[in-house]
Protein backbone atom coordinates (compact mmCIF):
# COMPACT_ATOMS: atom_id res chain seq x y z
CA UNK A 1 0.00 0.00 0.00
CA UNK A 2 1.37 3.38 -1.14
CA UNK A 3 2.12 5.88 1.62
CA UNK A 4 -0.30 8.68 1.35
CA UNK A 5 1.15 12.05 -0.13
CA UNK A 6 1.02 15.14 2.36
CA UNK A 7 -0.88 18.22 0.68
CA UNK A 8 0.73 21.24 -0.44
CA UNK A 9 -0.27 24.88 1.71
CA UNK A 10 -0.70 27.61 -0.57
CA UNK A 11 -1.47 31.03 0.87
CA UNK A 12 -3.20 34.04 -1.19
CA UNK A 13 -1.83 37.92 0.09
CA UNK A 14 -2.78 41.04 -1.25
CA UNK A 15 -3.94 44.40 -0.05
CA UNK A 16 -7.86 44.47 0.21
CA UNK A 17 -9.60 44.12 -3.46
CA UNK A 18 -7.12 42.68 -5.22
CA UNK A 19 -9.36 39.51 -6.05
CA UNK A 20 -8.39 36.83 -3.94
CA UNK A 21 -11.56 35.43 -2.86
CA UNK A 22 -12.11 34.79 -6.82
CA UNK A 23 -8.90 33.58 -7.84
CA UNK A 24 -9.04 31.29 -4.43
CA UNK A 25 -12.50 29.84 -6.00
CA UNK A 26 -10.99 29.58 -9.59
CA UNK A 27 -7.76 27.45 -8.48
CA UNK A 28 -9.70 25.34 -6.44
CA UNK A 29 -11.73 24.32 -9.20
CA UNK A 30 -8.93 23.36 -11.51
CA UNK A 31 -7.24 21.39 -8.44
CA UNK A 32 -10.12 19.49 -8.63
CA UNK A 33 -10.80 19.35 -12.17
CA UNK A 34 -6.80 17.90 -11.67
CA UNK A 35 -8.29 15.06 -9.52
CA UNK A 36 -6.64 16.85 -6.23
CA UNK A 37 -8.64 16.90 -2.47
CA UNK A 38 -8.81 20.90 -1.72
CA UNK A 39 -9.46 22.44 1.66
CA UNK A 40 -9.85 26.32 1.21
CA UNK A 41 -10.01 28.51 4.61
CA UNK A 42 -9.19 31.84 5.75
CA UNK A 43 -7.93 34.18 8.33
CA UNK A 44 -9.31 35.45 10.94
CA UNK A 45 -11.14 32.41 11.73
CA UNK A 46 -14.41 30.82 12.85
CA UNK A 47 -12.62 30.72 16.24
CA UNK A 48 -13.42 32.47 19.27
CA UNK A 49 -10.39 34.50 18.76
CA UNK A 50 -11.40 35.05 14.95
CA UNK A 51 -14.76 36.54 16.40
CA UNK A 52 -12.71 38.91 18.39
CA UNK A 53 -10.54 39.79 15.20
CA UNK A 54 -13.46 40.41 12.89
CA UNK A 55 -14.89 42.71 15.87
CA UNK A 56 -11.93 44.91 15.50
CA UNK A 57 -11.59 44.87 11.92
CA UNK A 58 -15.01 46.48 11.21
CA UNK A 59 -14.63 48.50 13.74
CA UNK A 60 -17.21 46.66 16.55
CA UNK A 61 -14.69 47.21 19.15
CA UNK A 62 -10.96 49.03 19.35
CA UNK A 63 -7.64 47.04 19.83
CA UNK A 64 -4.57 48.36 19.09
CA UNK A 65 -1.80 47.12 16.46
CA UNK A 66 -0.12 44.93 19.59
CA UNK A 67 -3.59 43.52 20.84
CA UNK A 68 -4.01 42.49 17.33
CA UNK A 69 -1.14 41.42 16.26
CA UNK A 70 -1.02 38.68 19.07
CA UNK A 71 -4.21 37.61 18.80
CA UNK A 72 -3.70 37.00 15.53
CA UNK A 73 -0.66 35.00 16.02
CA UNK A 74 -3.17 33.01 18.77
CA UNK A 75 -5.67 32.70 15.86
CA UNK A 76 -2.99 31.07 13.43
CA UNK A 77 -1.85 28.57 16.11
CA UNK A 78 -5.39 27.61 15.99
CA UNK A 79 -5.65 27.14 12.36
CA UNK A 80 -2.85 25.38 12.16
CA UNK A 81 -3.11 22.71 15.32
CA UNK A 82 -7.14 22.42 15.16
CA UNK A 83 -7.67 18.27 15.75
CA UNK A 84 -11.15 18.83 13.34
CA UNK A 85 -9.87 20.78 10.22
CA UNK A 86 -6.31 22.70 11.08
CA UNK A 87 -4.03 22.87 8.38
CA UNK A 88 -1.41 20.35 9.61
CA UNK A 89 -4.56 17.81 9.50
CA UNK A 90 -6.32 18.49 6.18
CA UNK A 91 -2.58 18.53 4.48
CA UNK A 92 -1.39 15.27 6.84
CA UNK A 93 -4.64 13.82 5.13
CA UNK A 94 -3.65 14.77 1.39
CA UNK A 95 -6.01 17.97 1.11
CA UNK A 96 -4.23 20.78 -0.51
CA UNK A 97 -4.77 23.57 1.94
CA UNK A 98 -5.33 27.08 0.13
CA UNK A 99 -5.63 29.98 3.10
CA UNK A 100 -7.19 33.93 2.17
CA UNK A 101 -4.64 35.46 4.46
CA UNK A 102 -1.74 34.07 6.45
CA UNK A 103 1.69 35.69 8.51
CA UNK A 104 2.60 38.22 5.56
CA UNK A 105 -0.48 39.86 6.69
CA UNK A 106 0.09 40.59 10.07
CA UNK A 107 3.77 41.85 8.86
CA UNK A 108 1.78 44.15 6.68
CA UNK A 109 -0.75 45.69 8.41
CA UNK A 110 0.08 45.04 12.27
CA UNK A 111 3.61 45.52 11.06
CA UNK A 112 3.05 48.43 9.77
CA UNK A 113 1.69 50.10 12.36
CA UNK A 114 3.90 48.65 15.65
CA UNK A 115 7.34 47.13 15.50
CA UNK A 116 7.17 44.97 12.14
CA UNK A 117 10.40 42.74 13.90
CA UNK A 118 8.63 41.91 16.67
CA UNK A 119 5.67 41.32 14.67
CA UNK A 120 7.52 38.67 12.03
CA UNK A 121 9.29 36.98 14.93
CA UNK A 122 6.59 36.14 17.05
CA UNK A 123 4.95 34.22 13.96
CA UNK A 124 8.07 32.87 12.16
CA UNK A 125 9.71 31.62 15.78
CA UNK A 126 6.04 29.90 16.94
CA UNK A 127 6.82 26.31 16.71
CA UNK A 128 3.11 25.19 16.04
CA UNK A 129 2.53 28.08 13.14
CA UNK A 130 3.61 26.18 9.55
CA UNK A 131 5.10 28.09 7.11
CA UNK A 132 3.44 27.68 3.34
CA UNK A 133 4.86 25.43 1.03
CA UNK A 134 4.08 28.78 -1.81
CA UNK A 135 2.27 32.39 -1.07
CA UNK A 136 0.44 34.19 -4.15
CA UNK A 137 0.52 37.74 -3.61
CA UNK A 138 -1.70 39.50 -6.07
CA UNK A 139 -0.18 42.88 -6.65
CA UNK A 140 -2.62 45.66 -7.10
CA UNK A 141 -2.35 49.35 -6.90
CA UNK A 142 -4.11 51.29 -3.64
CA UNK A 143 -5.98 53.48 -6.01
CA UNK A 144 -7.41 50.40 -7.73
CA UNK A 145 -7.88 48.82 -4.56
CA UNK A 146 -9.92 51.55 -3.23
CA UNK A 147 -12.05 51.54 -6.72
CA UNK A 148 -12.85 48.11 -6.55
CA UNK A 149 -13.62 48.71 -2.66
CA UNK A 150 -16.21 51.41 -3.49
CA UNK A 151 -17.68 49.83 -5.97
CA UNK A 152 -19.03 46.29 -4.12
CA UNK A 153 -19.04 47.19 -0.55
CA UNK A 154 -21.72 49.53 1.40
CA UNK A 155 -19.07 49.83 4.52
CA UNK A 156 -15.29 49.51 4.53
CA UNK A 157 -13.23 47.57 7.45
CA UNK A 158 -10.81 49.92 9.44
CA UNK A 159 -7.72 49.34 6.56
CA UNK A 160 -9.74 50.74 3.79
CA UNK A 161 -8.91 54.09 2.62
CA UNK A 162 -5.86 54.74 0.76
CA UNK A 163 -3.26 55.95 2.82
CA UNK A 164 -3.61 52.92 4.88
CA UNK A 165 -3.64 50.43 1.90
CA UNK A 166 -0.28 52.32 0.65
CA UNK A 167 1.31 51.99 3.88
CA UNK A 168 0.70 47.92 3.89
CA UNK A 169 1.57 47.22 0.43
CA UNK A 170 5.03 49.01 0.99
CA UNK A 171 4.82 46.41 3.87
CA UNK A 172 4.25 43.27 2.62
CA UNK A 173 6.70 44.32 -0.18
CA UNK A 174 9.38 44.76 3.36
CA UNK A 175 7.97 41.25 4.73
CA UNK A 176 9.01 39.74 0.98
CA UNK A 177 12.51 41.01 1.47
CA UNK A 178 13.27 40.24 5.34
CA UNK A 179 12.16 36.37 4.13
CA UNK A 180 14.97 36.18 1.57
CA UNK A 181 14.69 32.87 -0.24
CA UNK A 182 13.94 31.36 3.02
CA UNK A 183 10.03 31.10 1.48
CA UNK A 184 8.39 31.22 -2.11
CA UNK A 185 6.52 33.75 -2.56
CA UNK A 186 5.17 34.61 -6.26
CA UNK A 187 3.99 38.23 -7.17
CA UNK A 188 1.27 38.50 -9.51
CA UNK A 189 0.26 41.29 -11.18
CA UNK A 190 -3.85 41.59 -10.53
CA UNK A 191 -4.28 44.47 -12.26
CA UNK A 192 -5.66 42.00 -15.59
CA UNK A 193 -8.68 39.94 -16.96
CA UNK A 194 -9.36 37.46 -14.52
CA UNK A 195 -8.72 34.22 -16.45
CA UNK A 196 -5.43 35.54 -17.68
CA UNK A 197 -4.29 35.53 -13.91
CA UNK A 198 -5.70 32.59 -12.99
CA UNK A 199 -3.92 30.76 -15.55
CA UNK A 200 -0.58 31.87 -14.42
CA UNK A 201 -2.09 31.21 -10.75
CA UNK A 202 -2.33 27.91 -12.02
CA UNK A 203 0.35 27.07 -13.96
CA UNK A 204 3.02 28.21 -10.49
CA UNK A 205 0.74 25.66 -8.42
CA UNK A 206 0.65 22.82 -10.68
CA UNK A 207 4.64 23.22 -11.34
CA UNK A 208 5.18 23.83 -6.91
CA UNK A 209 2.96 20.74 -6.42
CA UNK A 210 5.00 18.59 -9.04
CA UNK A 211 8.40 19.71 -7.77
CA UNK A 212 6.76 19.14 -3.92
CA UNK A 213 5.83 15.63 -4.81
CA UNK A 214 8.87 14.03 -6.57
CA UNK A 215 10.93 14.93 -3.13
CA UNK A 216 8.27 13.26 -1.57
Amino acid sequence: MSEKKQGCFIVFEGIDGAGKTTQIRLLEERLHQEGRRVYTTAEPTESVTGGLLRDALGGVSRRSACEMAALFVLDRTFHNVNPVNGIQKMLADGYDVISDRYYYSSMAYQGSETDFDWVRDMNLNCPEIRRPDLCIFLDLTPEESMARIDGSRATHEIYENRERLEAVRKQFFRAFEALGDKEQVCIVNAYRPIEQIHEEIAGLVLDHIKAKEENQ
